[in-house]
Parts: C-alpha cells; structure tokens; sequence
C-alpha cells in the first residue's frame, strides 16, 4: 500500500496536535513523514470536541509567546491555505468580578506587555459597546486583547493536513498501530493493522491513546483524560459571529458566540477522570452523558454577565476527554530511554489553541542542539526518571483541571 511505504519520521494521532507537529516538522525540512490515525479522517475525536477559543493572555511569558505564535500560525493559514481554519480575530474579554482577580490581570499585563502582546485594560461601558446586552458593572477589571479569536477545530485540523500534504507528509488513515519495534533502545518501525513501516523516529501526539503508544516502548506516563463538557445554545437574538470570546474566570467560565447562538463552558470544580490502563488502545474511554446539574451551574453563573443566557435553548451538548497531567505542563520531546521516541502529548486543554505552539516546541525539542530551558522542562524524562504513583498522579491532573482558572495557574 502507497500510504505505508516507511519513512524517517511516523506521527501518531491525526487531531490537532498531530497534524500541527506534521505540518511544523515538514516546514523545518523534514519532509519524509507518514501520520497514521486511526479514524477516517484527521480531528475526529478529541480535536471535534474542543470549543475552539484561542486566547493568549497567560501568567508566564513562555505560555504567551507560545499562544502568540499559535496565533500567527492561524492567521497565516486563514490568510493563504486552500483549506482554511475558520479563524476569527475577534479579541478577547478577560472579566475580573473580584479585586484579587483584578490584581492578578496587572500581572498578567505585565507579563503581555514582556513577552510583545498588546492588552489594554478597558472600562464595562466599551466592554459593554462590544458585546451588546453584557452587564458588567460589577466588574472590578476587564482586560481586552485584541488579536486573541476562535476558530473551527476539525478545520484547523484540515488546514494543517492540507498544508502539511503540499510539502510532502503523507497521511494513513483509517489505520491502526498495534506495536512499535525498538532494537538496541531505538526505534526502528511501527506495526499497523495495514502493514509495517520502517522509520527512526516515532511522534506520540494520539491523545487520550498517549499512554498506550508511549506503553508500547515500555515508558509509564501519567497522562489523564479529564472530563470537559459545554454547551451552545439554540440561536439569540443580537448575536453575532463576530463579537468576542469571553472568560469570567472568578466563575471559571468561558465562551464565544456560535454564528448567532451562544457557546458556553466552564471549569468543574469536581473533576471526573479516566484511567486509561482501564480501556485499551482499541477501545475508548468511558462514554460521556450529559451532567446536566453542572451545565446548568454555567447558565446560572453567567446569567448576571449576560441575562439572555437564562432563558436560552439548549442546542447541543459537546463533551470530551482532554488529557492533563500532575504538573499542568506539556509532555514534548524525546525519551532519553528510547531513542527516537518523542512525545507529544498531555496537553492541558491546549491541544487546539496551543497546536502551531506545540508543533514548534516538538522542532526545537528534536532539531536544536540546544533547546531552550523551557522546552527541555517539558521532556518526558521527568516523569520516567522519578518515582510516582497513578492514584496520586490522577488526583493531581483533576486538580489541574478544576484549578483551571485559580488564580496564579
């Protein structure tokens, strides 16, 4: 089969992730990639779910610069690929409802201000003027930035393949990998259900199924999949796709509109987990129903912010399981115990709005001699180099999760 002719480098997992690190790699001049998905198509799962928000306001100048060039990634692709992102430059409101929250956003301009990202902190009545119908006079700060957007995941996911594609990466879907040969603690092929492929270097970017690729070469990594579920409303009237997104963080919100309906999620503060030693890499993890005393609790909660919301229709239900880890950092790069095994995964619920960041971080990891410190505290030795344990590790990613937006995260 054409498709499984080997290569120096597979990618595992066709989301976002995968596709961005195939895409990124390729533009390095690493061009000699096969990506391999199990599904038919490249954002199926976990990417299909994801609410798409791209925000680049964090604590930390490394997180910014990596979102800042997530960001210029998805406007370059919106601006000249054939297959387009769905990208929406629309800005950003950041809603402090307390004077703690309202402290930690000077902090956070600050650190914009570092890392070259405009923000500017706005006053409820031009917050207001650019989302008719919000009140926000409680607010105690409310931080704009401007180049922040959403998009479509299952497009951007497209994007990549599509760009990715044009450079040379060829793609196996609808193929399974069911083993990866190692010999003298190195890659050497991965097996799939459409035959073997030779290759040296093998990316882990399959999500929720990480840990079972990572399995296969004998490294334990505790990557969670954590619960995350929100909601889009039948339409409203006065909404509009260009309005911004939104985060209420002292309510652990957030959302965007949804062409003329409204998209709202939230952070739960009792988190569900999933072990993933406890379905196997040809099923999946447990199936989602509807919590709907916790999607409630997000109508509520934004209701005073935005009264529509109250009486709102509910249209659709979408839930998922990104995976988080005990750190709430990236796994990215190679494995000092297997030599050309990388990884690519536990990715905090940034593994769409983060995807170009991520990719570039996974070419530096593997292409420069000299890493920054960042990237190398994001190594997978971390984790295989220390002692730890899964009931621990587990209770540490929900925390993660439910911590989302505390404040400091």
């Amino acid at each position: 089969m054409a498709g499984l002719a080997d290569a120096e480098i597979v990618v595992v997992g066709g989301g976002a992730v995968g596709a961005a690190v195939a895409y990124s790699l390729a533009k390095a001049g690493r061009t000699d990639i096969l990506l391999v998905e199990k599904e038919g198509s490249v954002g199926a799962v976990t990417t299909a779910q994801a609410a798409g928000l791209v925000g680049q306001v964090r604590s930390s100048i490394d997180r910014i610069r990596l979102a800042m060039w997530s960001v210029a990634t998805f406007s370059e692709l919106e601006r000249s690929a054939e297959a387009k992102p769905s990208w929406r430059q629309v800005g950003s409101l950041r809603i402090a409802s307390t004077p703690e929250r309202a402290e930690e956003f000077g902090r956070m301009r600050a650190a914009c201000d570092a890392a070259g990202l405009p923000v500017e902190m706005i006053g409820a009545a031009e917050a207001e003027r650019r989302w008719p119908g919000m009140r926000l006079g409680h607010a105690a700060a409310i931080l704009w930035c401007p180049t922040d957007g959403y998009l479509q995941p299952y497009d951007l996911a497209a994007s990549y393949q599509s760009e990715a594609r044009k450079l040379g990466v060829r793609f196996a879907l609808g193929t399974r990998v069911t083993g990866i040969r190692t010999e003298n603690g190195a890659v050497t092929a991965v097996e799939t259900d459409k035959g073997t492929v030779r290759c040296t270097t093998v990316v882990d970017a399959a999500g929720a199924h990480a840990w079972h690729i990572a399995k296969m070469v004998g490294l334990d990594l505790p990557i969670v999949p954590v619960r995350h579920e929100y909601i889009v409303t039948v339409p409203l009237p006065g909404l509009r796709p260009d309005l911004p997104c939104y985060r209420v963080p002292d309510e652990t919100l957030y959302g965007r509109p949804d062409v003329n309906s409204l998209l709202l999620g939230g952070w739960e503060p009792n988190a569900l987990s999933a072990d993933p030693r406890g379905y196997g890499l040809d099923g999946e993890p447990p199936p989602i129903d509807e919590d709907w005393p916790v999607l409630s609790g997000f109508v509520e909660a934004f209701t005073p912010c935005y009264p529509p919301t109250a009486e709102a229709g509910v249209r659709h239900v979408f839930r998922g399981w990104p995976t988080f880890t005990p750190d709430g950092r990236f796994i990215i790069g190679e494995s000092r115990r297997v030599k050309g095994f990388v990884m690519a995964g536990g990715c905090n619920a940034h593994g769409v709005s983060g995807s170009a960041g991520i990719g570039r971080h996974v070419v530096e990891a593997m292409l420069d001699p000299d890493p920054s410190p960042y990237v190398r505290s994001l190594s997978p030795d971390r984790f295989t180099e220390t002692s730890w344990d899964w009931e621990t590790a587990r209770r540490e990613a929900q925390h993660v999760y439910e911590t989302y937006y505390h404040i400091g995260h």
